[in-house]
């Protein structure tokens, strides 16, 4: 993904808008011949409250992996703590957040690993709604 990631960002460079980058990323993983999901809707429980569609995913490559995608000239705080709390909703383990507004991918690239998994250890009233398993 990072080697996709890299040949978008060194052609044609920063300063598209977010959506072309995901629409050229989403393209080129599937070429190499990865399931690739885009702006896929989550919905969620908190506190008593279901949130139908509350956010979606830029990109969720193999049912495990999260891109979010960003082109700003710098990314703020906020933008990791989010993409925390959507790994956190989905129980996911680890996210990549790319900003191809950055000089350079190397700036541009952050791995967010989500260490608090919600089965474990998240508060109750918060948990992504999921259809259940059927039993083995």
């Amino acid at each position: 993904m990072v080697d996709a990631a890299l040949k978008l960002h060194t052609r044609p460079g920063p300063g598209l808008l977010e959506s072309v980058y995901e629409l050229v990323l989403a393209r080129e993983l599937e070429q190499r011949g990865l399931i690739v999901e885009r702006q896929k809707p989550v919905s969620f429980d908190f506190d008593g409250l279901h949130f139908n569609d509350a956010f979606r995913v830029d990109l969720l490559v193999e049912g495990c992996v999260f891109v979010e995608l960003k082109s700003v000239e710098t990314l703020a705080p906020v933008h990791s703590k989010q993409l925390l709390i959507y790994l956190r909703l989905l129980n996911l383990p680890v996210g990549l957040l790319i900003n191809f507004g950055a000089a350079t991918l190397k700036d541009g690239l952050h791995r967010i690993v989500n260490n608090d998994r919600p089965s474990l250890s998240a508060s109750p009233r918060l948990r992504v709604s999921q259809k259940p398993e059927p039993p083995r």
